[in-house]
Order: C-alpha cells, then structure tokens, then sequence
C-alpha cells in the first residue's frame, strides 16, 4: 500500500484548490492553472505530459498488459456570474463552505481526483494502471480540451469523470446536437399573389419540431428533446421573404445515436437541416459495469444527467460521479463544502480500492 497519507493528501488537495480558484482559468485561457497543476506533479515526483493546457499521468508500476482506468476532471471555467457578492477569485472559507468560482464545478471534483490517483500512485501489483487526466475547454466542449488530449494516452478501458453529483452516479447522460435549419421559398409581393413564402415553410417544420415524439424512449434520461429556439425571415413588410432560418437545440439520450436522430429529423421536415456538430454525443455505461458495482456498494445511487460534460467526448464507457452539486455549478458565489471534499476523496479512494 503506497504511503502517502489520506490526511496529507486531503490537506494538500484543499490548499491546491485554493490555489486553482485564485488564477483566472476560462475556457481556453488555462495556461496559468495548466502550469499550476504541473508544478503539483513535480512536488509529489510524479511524472506527466501536456499538450496544450491539458495533462496527464499514470501510477508509476504501470503495466502495458494490464487494462487502465481514466481519471478525468476539468479545471476550465465560465466567466462568473454577475450576481457574485464575493470576489470569484478570492478563495474564503465561511461556514465550511470554500468559496469561489469553479470549486464546484469543478475544482473539488479535480484536486480530489489528484488525492485518489496519488493515493495509489506507487502501488505494486493493481488490477488496473491509472490515468490521471486534467482538461482544458470543458465548459465550451472545445476541440483542444479532452478531445485533443485522448488520442494521446494509452489504451484506456473506462473512465471516472469528476463532476458535482453529490457522490451519486450518473450512468447516462444526455448529448446535443444544434441544428441550423433553413425553409426556401420565392420572393414576391404580399399584395399580389406572387411567390412562395418560406415563413410557412418553417411553421410547418417548426410544428414537427414541437410536437414529434421519438419512439424510443431512456430509461435513464427519458425522450429525446427538441426546441426551436431562434427564429430569422423577412426584409421589409411588403416583400414575401424568400427564405426562413431557425435553430433547434437537440439534446439526445443513449436510445439513438446523434447521427440517427438527425437521419430521423430529415425524414420529416422539407427545409435544410445542418447540424453544427453531431460530436457530442449521449452516454451510458451498463449497470453491471465494475465501476458502477463498485459505487453502488459504497451506497450510492444511479440517475441520468440531464447536463453535459466530458463524457461526451470519451469514446470509452465512463461514470459521471463527483464530491459537490450541480446546482452550484455556474451560480453566483459559488461554493463547495470542505466536508464534501473530505467525502470526494475517500469516496473516489473506496471506489477505484473495490476493483484495484
């Protein structure tokens, strides 16, 4: 068993996240936390990669026959709410509380991520190596974050994403795709009966978006949504308009794939749909995965996130399980209890100690 202790690596893990909050850190404008994180690795002489502002690690008896758990969290943030009383990048304590901006989401998830991984950093003979990974553009899902960084690592077999759950387990959650859809028509004047109006068009396509229901339906996150959320026609009041875009915000579940929700969607409405991305897809991991085991014998339940995360981008089954509350993440005074952290650490410490 390794022989860094559980109580200094919670003390060390704490003042690291203090540390984190005090430094600027929005997505893609991590250079600064990235830098921090890797000075951490020196100090506990453990040696890692970056490549751009994200970093990675593995257990130093890493085995390359043996099968390697990815222990992922993200230190990016948004820009802090407006309605923040406190200083964002003051870290302070009051109540047991920590506050500032990303100590929920999700700096208390990473840095106890780090305790966990560095708990078991020079064990002998573990059933999996461990990877440890902190990412960069996780809150704009940027192609330099995750993305960018996994095809760098060594074969990876499942993955732990830390996020705020309050320590329960997300076994699915939902994907996005963002439609830019297009009605055409003919221009001609409204006071004659000239051309083709596009604005029916897109009524008509927007009425299928409001009210088709998938046939499938999760179990974990339920039916596939689809809102009509901007809409844009029309020059002048006189003029039929030629032409009507909207978007369409699509959050998908783990009954149908991006790419068969968007063949569905073309089926049935005569305009252009165009998605941005069909990158970010739903997840799920089988409930009697190992990790999804281990968490339910330390008393944790299941549910599907309606949020979205790394796991999106993760092309291997992941459990989304973490110490804080996604209720916090992006509110104003953002805060996570100390306590949480405490109970993160041996959580994460329990969880991996069940299959290592």
């Amino acid at each position: 068993m390794t022989s860094r202790s559980i109580a200094g690596l919670t003390a060390g893990c704490k003042t690291l996240l203090e540390q984190l909050i005090a430094i600027p850190s929005f997505s893609r404008e991590e250079n600064d936390t990235a830098d921090l994180l890797c000075r951490f690795l020196d100090e506990h002489a453990v040696a890692y990669d970056r490549l751009g502002n994200n970093l990675w690690a593995y257990n130093r008896h890493f085995d390359e026959d043996k099968p390697t758990i990815l222990l992922n969290s993200h230190h990016d943030t948004v820009k802090p709410n407006p309605g923040y009383s406190r200083d964002p990048f003051t870290p302070s304590v009051a109540e047991g509380k920590l506050f500032g901006l990303g100590s929920n989401d999700a700096g208390g998830c990473l840095v106890s991520l780090f305790a966990a991984f560095l708990h078991y950093y020079d064990s002998v003979d573990l059933r999996y190596n461990l990877c440890l990974l902190a990412s960069a553009e996780e809150e704009v899902s940027g192609k330099g974050g995750v993305e960018a960084a996994f095809p760098q690592l060594r074969s990876i077999a499942c993955a732990i994403v830390g996020e705020p759950t309050l320590l329960n387990l997300a076994v699915a959650e939902k994907g996005l795709m963002v439609l830019d859809c297009e009605a055409t028509g003919i221009a001609g004047h409204a006071a004659r009966e000239e051309g083709e109006n596009a604005l029916y068009k897109a009524v008509q396509a927007i009425e299928w978006f409001r009210t088709f229901t998938f046939p499938k339906i999760s179990d974990y996150l339920g039916p596939v949504k689809m809102s009509v959320t901007m809409i844009h026609a029309g020059s002048q009041h006189n003029v039929v308009p030629a032409s009507c875009s909207f978007v369409v915000d699509v959050r998908t579940t783990d009954a149908y794939t991006n790419a068969e929700v968007l063949a569905i969607i073309r089926q049935h409405v005569d305009v252009s749909v165009t998605p941005r991305s069909t990158r970010l897809n739903p997840s799920i991991i089988p409930l009697d995965h190992p990790l999804v085991q281990s968490g339910l014998r330390l008393g944790a339940t299941v549910y599907g996130s309606p949020t979205m995360s790394d796991q999106a981008l993760l092309p291997v089954p992941s459990l989304k399980v973490g110490p804080g509350d996604s209720a916090r993440s992006h509110a104003a005074d953002e805060f996570i209890f100390l306590k949480e952290i405490d109970q993160g650490i041996r959580f994460y410490i329990d969880l991996l100690g069940n299959i290592l």
